[in-house]
């Protein structure tokens, strides 16, 4: 969102075919297991929601780069904000086995980031519809809108990552 680089487009792209294949690992282990340390549907559910974070990233950029738009302050804010949130929720996942506790601190953040996100996507809204004058305004914004819309989806699915983890918190303790 900083510089609109073709090279972290495709950075993000790869980044997101990998992370679907470890996905399929996932579920592939989960099918062959017989006994898991956490619950099968909860590691299930957590690695869907992830995914769906990572599939609004990638389906986000899609858009920009079909509809024509340009990274603007708010989608910067947005990404920037996204983006801490998906560190506490890793944080949050890599402590879930040895520090329950700590994994559900770091959900509790991600979560508070999701509010964050929909505050600056509420900004974001009512400044792009402050004033259309014409037509091509008005196409200019739903692009816009759209991409907004995408992160805020993604934020909710971050969100949801975070219950997910606290549910599996309170089965653990």
């Amino acid at each position: 969102m900083k510089d609109a680089d073709d090279v972290y487009a495709k950075r993000l792209e790869s980044l997101e075919k990998e992370a679907d294949e470890l996905r399929r690992v996932l579920i592939d282990e989960l099918n062959r297991t017989f006994i898991t340390p956490i619950d099968r549907e909860d590691l299930f559910a957590l690695s869907r929601t992830i995914d769906d974070v990572l599939d609004y990233g990638y389906t986000t950029l899609d858009e920009m780069v079909t509809l024509g738009v340009k990274p603007n302050v708010y989608l910067q804010r947005l990404v920037g904000i996204l983006r801490e949130a998906a560190e506490e929720l890793y944080l949050g996942v890599i402590q879930l086995k040895d520090h329950p506790q700590v994994a559900l601190d770091h959900a509790g953040r991600a979560k508070q980031l999701e509010n964050r996100v929909e505050s600056v996507y509420r900004s974001a809204i009512a400044d792009l519809f402050k004033e259309p004058k014409t037509v091509e305004d008005i196409v200019a914004i739903l692009k816009v809108r759209e991409t907004y819309r995408h992160l805020s989806n993604a934020a909710d699915r971050g969100d949801e990552a975070a219950n997910i983890i606290g549910d599996i918190v309170v089965k653990m303790t």
